[in-house]
């Protein structure tokens, strides 16, 4: 429990500092709105470009937990997004609604709690957890949100503005740029890592503020969203690991340690990703960040009884 609060209160602290200058006055109505652009724009691709160059091919090889983790954050994003269209909601709304419920804070939360928990062997899994959620998922996502864009014209003139929209994000490019340099294995000169570092070091933070920033701005009351929250913050925090668990179990057998990663990462809070998009694209932010705080909250509880329930300390 120590160890779990002790990766979370700083998530609370940040967001409420984030509240607390907004609503002080620190800030003004289109702080929110920049704040984020600066994260999507410059840090967050940083991040990516940095975790994906550095990687090594040899070390994420590991084809058992790629098939549990990476089937069960997919099968349960297209699950999800599914639900959603079904109940009327139209492709980029449930984009975000599949990354709320898939979308794991692994690159925040998974390094510091898998290492206390599991040791420093887990954190292979964690950075594969990471690329897979924060690139390969939110690319997936961001493809359906540009569809969802250009929905209504032909489906090649679809296709090419989509094509186009994904050229210039940020988000999809800086992965893409990490990956060519991972495969090339020329590294990363002394300057530009420096660079990375210390740009790429200010997206989580500026994130979870501008998260506080956002849920400070006074708006009407969402009681009819409050269904909505409490299914995907119970989809994410407790049917997502579940499938992990299953697949885990019976369909890619994995040995216990392995297992117990895949299954405490699968576990983990929404991450601050969906909210940096959704409120970039203008799209559910508000849900996006009620989920995101709720299931952070929760996570203290239902982590510390998933690790008695594995065994761990």
């Amino acid at each position: 429990m120590i160890s779990i609060l002790s990766v979370v209160l700083p998530i609370f602290a940040l967001t409420f500092v984030g509240w607390l200058s907004r609503r002080a006055g620190i800030f003004g109505p289109q702080s929110t709105r920049e704040l984020n652009r600066f994260v999507v724009y410059l840090a967050l691709p940083a991040l990516l470009f940095d975790i994906v160059a550095k990687a090594e091919p040899a070390q994420l090889w590991q084809p058992e937990f790629i098939a549990v983790f990476g089937f069960s954050t997919f099968f349960f994003f297209i699950i999800t997004v599914a639900i959603s269209r079904l109940s009327g909601a139209d492709i980029g709304s449930a984009a975000i609604h599949g990354l709320n419920g898939a979308y794991s804070n692994a690159a925040f939360l998974g390094f510091p709690l898998l290492i206390a928990a599991l040791g420093p062997a887990s954190q292979t899994f964690t950075l594969i957890a990471t690329i897979n959620t924060v690139c390969v998922l939110f690319a997936f996502a961001i493809v359906l949100i540009e569809f969802g864009n250009q929905a209504g014209g032909h489906p090649l003139t679809i296709a090419l503005h989509v094509s186009q929209a994904l050229l210039r994000n940020p988000l999809v490019l800086a992965p893409l740029c990490g990956a060519l340099v991972m495969a090339s294995g020329a590294g990363i000169a002394a300057p530009l890592d420096a660079f990375l570092k210390l740009l790429g070091s200010a997206a989580s933070p500026c994130a979870l503020v501008c998260l506080g920033m956002f849920l400070a701005e006074p708006r009407a009351s969402e009681q009819a969203e409050a269904g909505k929250t409490a299914m995907l913050v119970a989809l994410k925090l407790f049917v997502y690991p579940a499938l992990t668990l299953v697949l885990a179990l019976w369909v890619f057998p994995l040995a216990k340690p392995v297992r117990d990663a895949a299954v405490l990462l699968a576990a983990l809070p929404t991450g601050t990703g969906p909210f940096m998009l959704a409120e970039f694209h203008r799209c559910e932010g508000a849900l996006t960040a009620r989920v995101i705080l709720i299931s952070t909250v929760l996570s203290v509880g239902t982590i510390t009884l998933l690790l008695a329930v594995l065994g761990r300390s």
